[in-house]
C-alpha cells in the first residue's frame, strides 16, 4: 500500500475558539487510540483535503506531528463537514498499533459488465458499496474487486462469501449479504420503490465513521 504522509501541529486552541483556526486555513483535529492519550491537533486545510480525497477512511495515513521524528500510523475515523458549504470542520485520527488487528470498511470496485445487461435482458442491483474487514494495519487493502462479468443469468447474485481477499484479511460482513444481483427488467421499478433514503438533519454532516474505539469527548465538544 502506498505511503500517504500528512503533517500536523499540536493545537492549543479549543472550544469555540477553533473558528479562528478555520479562518486561518487550518482544520482542528484530534489524535487518539486505545494506547494513545488524546492529542489536539491542527492541520493545513488544503493538504488535509488532498489526503482525504485520496485515501478516505480505509488507508493508513502517516501523521507527522510538529518536530516529532516518530511518525504516527493513523486512520481518519471521522470527518465532519459543514452541511451547506462542505468545508472541513474537524477530523478524528485513530492511531493504530502495527502489531494489533484493526477493523475498517473497504470499498468495493465493480469491474466489467454482466452479459445480461449487454443483451438488455436484466438490470443490475448493487447491494453493498463496501465491506467490513479485519487485519493487521500492514495488510490493509485499498479495495476489493467485484467482477460483474460473472453474472450470466437472471437472478444470479454475487454474495460477500464470493469475494476474494488475501488469507491475512478477514471479511466480517455477513457472507450471505448480496453484493450485486441481476434481476428481470420487469422488477426494476419495484426495486427502485423499495430504496428509501433516510435523511437525518444535523448541524454537522458525518461522512466517515468506523466502529473502532469511540473518539474522546474533546472532539465532539469543540463544535
Amino acid at each position: 500500500m502506498e505511503e500517504i504522509e500528512l503533517r500536523a501541529q499540536k493545537r492549543e486552541v479549543i472550544g469555540k475558539q477553533v473558528k479562528q483556526l478555520r479562518r486561518q486555513g487550518l482544520v482542528p483535529a484530534i489524535l487518539y487510540g486505545h494506547k494513545t492519550e488524546p492529542l489536539p491537533l491542527q492541520v493545513e486545510k488544503r493538504s488535509l483535503r488532498r489526503v482525504l480525497e485520496r485515501v478516505g477512511s480505509h488507508h493508513l495515513i502517516t501523521l507527522r506531528v510538529g518536530d516529532d521524528n516518530q511518525p504516527r500510523m493513523t486512520l481518519a475515523r471521522e470527518v465532519q463537514l459543514d452541511p451547506i458549504t462542505h468545508a472541513l470542520l474537524h477530523v478524528d485520527f485513530y492511531e493504530v498499533v502495527m502489531t494489533e488487528k484493526i477493523t475498517t470498511e473497504v470499498p468495493l470496485v465493480f469491474m466489467g459488465q454482466s452479459p445480461m445487461m449487454e443483451k438488455r435482458e436484466g438490470v443490475l442491483v448493487r447491494g453493498l458499496d463496501s465491506v467490513e474487514v479485519e487485519c493487521l494495519p500492514s495488510n490493509l487493502i485499498e479495495s476489493i474487486e467485484v467482477n460483474l462479468e460473472d453474472l450470466v443469468e437472471i437472478d444470479q447474485a454475487i454474495l460477500v462469501g464470493d469475494l476474494t481477499v488475501d488469507a491475512d484479511v478477514e471479511i466480517l460482513t455477513d457472507r450471505e449479504e448480496v453484493v450485486a444481483q441481476i434481476l428481470p427488467l420487469r422488477v426494476e421499478e419495484e426495486v427502485v420503490e423499495e430504496v428509501v433514503e433516510e435523511v437525518v438533519p444535523s448541524e454537522v454532516e458525518i461522512i466517515s465513521r468506523e466502529r473502532e474505539e469511540e473518539p474522546p469527548e474533546e472532539a465532539s465538544k469543540e463544535e
